[in-house]
Order: C-alpha cells, then sequence, then structure tokens
C-alpha cells in the first residue's frame, strides 16, 4: 500500500485497526510512535546497485489503555512528515513488536488494516546459481478410481 492509499482510506473511516495475517488483532490502544522516511542502497547477490526507499510506520502497544488513535490524528502524522521529511508516495512498511521487531506491508480488508508478512528472496536468480523451480507434472493415480483397493487386491 502507498502513502497515497492509506491517507485515501483514512479520509472514508471511523476507526484505525490493524490486524495481523493471522487474524490476531494489534491492541486498539497502540501508539504510532515514527513516521519516516527509510532509504536502502545495497548490492544484490548478482552485484546489481540496487535503492529501496519506504515510508516506515511504527506501531507500539502501549500501556495507556484508553489511548485510541483517530482517522484524523493519523492524518495530521503523515501531513507533518510529508511537509517536514519532503516524504514521497512511496509503499509503506510497518514496524510491530512481536518476538523481535517485525517488518510488514500494509494492505486494508475493507475493515482493518492488514499486517502482511514480509519474505526474503533472491532478487539476481539469474546470476547467483539457483536454478528455477522446476514445475511439477500432473500425478496420476496408478491404483485406479478411489476406494478401488480391497484387502488382498494388492494396491496397498
Amino acid at each position: 500500500m502507498k502513502l497515497s492509499e492509506i491517507k485515501d482510506i483514512l479520509g472514508q473511516v471511523d476507526g484505525v485497526n490493524f490486524q495481523l495475517e493471522n487474524g490476531a488483532m494489534v491492541p486498539e490502544h497502540f501508539h504510532v510512535t515514527e513516521i519516516g522516511v527509510i532509504t536502502k542502497n545495497f548490492i544484490d547477490c548478482g552485484g546489481t546497485v540496487r535503492h529501496e526507499k519506504v515510508a516506515n510506520f511504527q506501531l507500539w502497544d502501549a500501556d495507556d489503555f484508553e489511548h485510541r488513535l483517530k482517522p484524523k490524528k493519523l492524518l495530521d502524522i503523515i501531513g507533518l512528515s510529508e511537509k517536514v521529511l519532503g516524504m514521497e508516495d512511496s509503499e509503506i512498511e510497518v514496524e510491530y513488536q512481536a518476538e523481535t521487531i517485525g517488518k510488514y506491508d500494509l494492505a486494508f480488508d475493507g475493515t482493518n488494516f492488514i499486517l502482511m508478512a514480509k519474505k526474503t528472496a533472491c532478487l539476481a536468480m539469474d546470476k547467483c546459481g539457483i536454478p528455477e523451480p522446476s514445475k511439477k507434472a500432473g500425478l496420476v493415480n496408478l491404483a485406479g478410481p478411489a476406494n478401488s483397493c480391497t484387502p488382498g487386491g494388492g494396491c496397498c
């Protein structure tokens, strides 16, 4: 989800709720403790120089159980971040504390913002020697129709 998308959504919803992919909700008294820009300059395993920039939101589960972040307040924080940091319309990456700080992509299901698990991947598959995954051929049932095995029939 891009920054422009969350701003559009926040202009239409009554509440700000975050949910993990497994269905667990981020406690409703969470705080957005940071909004920033993270720039990553790196070289992949194939030697290609790459540049990534994301809008970063950090969620924090605090002990002030009466706190509720309203959509307008989050829009105001985003607006200030855009003005002060010169934020672009980048993809959003969310940091949230589990056993360690996890990084998530962001989606919206019509009610909740969903924290989508990020995965690592090779960016230079053609250069690093990892073969492309082979496509599996369709399996053939050599035993015939389902439930055709009978005791002593030799198919089991």
